[in-house]
């Protein structure tokens, strides 16, 4: 079952379209990374199943709900943080947790403190005086403390030194292993999420450019160098699933999407039958470039 899921989702703003045709689904109980550089569409896109905004078409499907008639009873299920979320900042940590309390039925008070202890978050001292890293912390504490269904954390890295992105990823861990809800986070911060994420989509300049379990991902892509051993050799038109072919001196050098050893070293030794070939495997963020590179240069081949 899917928590979310968008058809033809698309938002424009004047003749900028932020969010083209997106086609997504979230599994429930995944921890589901929305990746892509700064204006990929990632915030747009978090906004519209939050109905922060309206589509301009298409439609996205939030706990079974159109996300435009998101009402009471699901939001009370949906936990949200986003960057530059405004909080009351005359306000304790003590007080505004006790506020946000009164509205959550299903607040833990048992988790609430785990997550204060694990924050190493002041009760008495106000908001106003913590930290960035901090005022992160209280944010998805009080997002978490009632178990929502679905948490949605969007650009929670941003602009927070590496010790803080760690302990929140911690904390972030140590919660998801209770299990019993399904995580979306947007982030540019690839290395962050590469630790949380069962699920990986990357958009691109308001496109999705693919959605897929991280294991699969991983698995599948692979850098080949292929070391020629004399005489020259014509690189040619790369074959489907090969991204990058570059060829540097005696070295070849190609990022294969579709990687299985028998079938690409067999494609490797018919198109260079005296080399010798390597594969190593490649982080998130090489794929993500990888593809981003691809989509960009297929797109202008197309516009030419």
């Amino acid at each position: 079952m899917n928590i979310i899921e968008t058809i033809n989702l698309t938002r424009r703003f004047g003749r900028t379209e932020a969010v083209h045709g997106l086609a997504l689904a979230v599994p429930e109980g995944s921890v589901f990374a929305l990746l892509g550089p700064n204006g990929a569409g990632k915030s747009t896109t978090i906004k519209l199943l939050m109905n922060l905004i309206p589509p301009t078409a298409g439609e996205a499907r939030v706990l079974g709900v159109a996300s435009t008639a998101l009402g009471p009873r699901q939001r009370a299920q949906i936990g949200y943080v986003a960057e530059n979320q405004a909080l009351p900042l005359w306000m304790t940590v003590r007080e505004y947790l006790d506020y946000c309390r009164a509205f959550y039925p299903s607040w833990d008070r048992t988790l609430e403190q785990t997550m204060l202890t694990r924050f190493e978050l002041p009760e008495t001292r106000t908001l106003a005086k913590l930290s960035r890293g901090m005022l992160m912390k209280v944010a998805l504490l009080s997002s978490l403390a009632y178990r929502p269904k679905l948490l949605v954390l969007d650009e929670p890295f941003s602009g927070l030194d590496p010790l803080v992105r760690d302990e929140l990823v911690r904390g972030m861990l140590e919660v998801s292993e209770q299990g019993g809800w399904t995580v979306l986070i947007s982030s540019h911060d690839i290395e962050e999420v590469e630790r949380l994420c069962d699920w990986i989509a990357v958009m691109d300049e308001g496109r999705l450019q693919f959605a897929e379990a991280t294991e699969g991902l991983l698995a599948r892509f692979r850098r080949i160098e292929v070391s020629l051993q004399g005489g020259p050799a014509e690189l040619g038109s790369p074959p489907p699933g090969w991204l990058g072919l570059e060829r540097t001196g005696d070295l070849v050098r190609v990022i294969d999407s579709r990687y299985q050893r028998e079938a690409t070293e067999r494609a490797c030794r018919e198109r260079f039958p005296t080399g010798t070939v390597t594969a190593q495997p490649l982080t998130l963020r090489e794929i993500s470039i990888a593809l981003a590179r691809a989509g960009r240069a297929a797109r202008k081949g197309a516009a030419a």
